[in-house]
């Protein structure tokens, strides 16, 4: 089962992923885990990150595109695999379908979970004094949902004009998320 969980900041991707992670047994991919991970490994790859983060610029996508071809090289990933928040914009979305078409593989469902966005500000301003962020204000708040729906609206109809997105309900306990979720996959994957 190889998946991609769309959704804003706030809309429960990662926690979704994780629930995903032990229940179908293939391994949750983040890219920015995978960005620290090569830097911390000093890999080449984290290398070049390394570099391009300390100059104060944003790492490529050929970087990032790099580090997943490794990450799907790796035998956890023959069964598939969840991938969190990645891609962010239909450029990404088409190079990672260029990668796995390399690769022999395909993206099986993207799920699209949909919260409003008061429910989303409320959700991140709890979080951020929480953990004790101070810079997660509603206006920044809204200011990042904006951006993402800008950036990700492309992504969802990559996936819906290819057949393979699912938008689901982001609302509800964490089960019933999750039971969502299960319940689109199905089809796809004995997910029992």
């Amino acid at each position: 089962m190889r998946l991609v969980l769309l959704g804003a900041p706030g809309s429960g991707k990662g926690t979704q992923a994780t629930r995903l992670r032990e229940h179908l047994q293939v391994p949750h991919i983040s890219t920015g885990e995978l960005l620290r991970a090569a830097v911390a490994a000093g890999t080449p790859l984290g290398l070049q990150a390394k570099a391009i983060m300390s100059a104060g610029n944003l790492v490529s996508d050929e970087i990032v595109l790099g580090m997943l071809e490794e990450r799907f090289q790796r035998s956890d990933t023959v069964h598939g695999f969840i991938l969190d928040g990645y891609p962010r914009n239909l450029s990404q979305a088409n190079a990672l379908d260029v990668l796995l078409d390399r690769i022999g593989q395909s993206m099986d469902l993207a799920i699209q979970l949909e919260v409003d966005q008061e429910l989303l500000v409320a959700r991140l301003a709890g979080r951020a004094q929480a953990e004790g962020r101070a810079d997660d204000s509603p206006e920044a708040v809204r200011n990042r949902l904006r951006v993402y729906e800008e950036q990700t609206a492309p992504v969802v109809d990559h996936y819906r004009t290819q057949g393979k997105l699912a938008h689901l309900d982001g609302v509800g306990s964490l089960d019933d998320v999750f039971t969502r979720i299960l319940e689109a996959i199905s089809p796809y994957a004995d997910v029992g």
